[in-house]
C-alpha cells in the first residue's frame, strides 16, 4: 500500500508560535499508515477564514476548531488526494484552555478528526459517532493523548 503523505500550510501567521506543527501531523499520519494511502494538505488557518468555509458550506455562520473536505482524485503521479483539513488558531486554542487541556493534544486530537472524516468516518448519528470517538480514543492513546472524551463532553461540532 502506498504512503500516508501530507503538507502543512501555515494559512495565519498566528501558528507562527506554534513551531511544531509538522510533527504534529506527522505523528498523526504515523497513526493512519497501513489504514490510509494518499496526500492530505493540513491548512492552519484562523476563525475569520474558518468562519467564512463554515458558513459557505456548512450554513454556519460561526468559526469552528476543524472542518475537512474530502476530495479523492488522483495527482499526475497517481497518487490520491484525500482532501483538506482546516484548523482554526483561536478556536482550538481556546477549547484547550477551556477544557484544561494541552493544546498540542487538542490539537492532535483534532487532526486526528479531520483525517478520519477524510476516510470516511463521520458523526452524524450516534451510532457513527460512537465508533468514530471509540478509534480516535484508541489511537490517541498509542502517543500518549488521553481520552478526549473522558469528560463524557462533545466539542466537536
Amino acid at each position: 500500500m502506498p504512503e500516508f503523505v501530507f503538507d502543512v500550510v501555515r494559512e495565519s501567521p498566528l501558528w507562527a508560535r506554534a513551531p511544531r506543527l509538522k510533527t504534529s501531523v506527522a505523528r498523526i499520519a504515523g497513526l493512519l499508515e497501513g489504514r490510509a494511502s494518499g496526500h492530505v494538505s493540513y491548512i492552519f488557518s484562523d476563525d475569520a477564514m474558518v468562519q467564512g468555509l463554515n458558513l459557505a458550506w456548512r450554513g454556519k455562520d460561526k468559526p469552528t476548531n476543524v472542518l475537512s473536505f474530502p476530495d479523492g482524485d488522483a495527482d499526475e503521479t497517481g497518487i490520491t488526494h484525500l482532501g483538506d483539513v482546516i484548523l482554526a488558531h483561536e478556536t482550538v486554542t481556546r477549547e484547550a484552555e477551556e477544557m484544561g487541556i494541552p493544546v498540542d493534544d487538542h490539537l492532535a486530537h483534532l487532526i486526528l478528526h479531520g483525517s478520519l472524516h477524510l476516510l470516511g468516518y463521520d458523526h452524524e448519528t450516534e451510532a457513527e459517532a460512537q465508533v468514530m470517538e471509540n478509534l480516535e480514543t484508541e489511537l490517541l492513546a498509542r502517543i500518549g493523548i488521553k481520552d478526549p472524551y473522558q469528560s463524557g463532553a462533545r466539542a466537536l461540532d
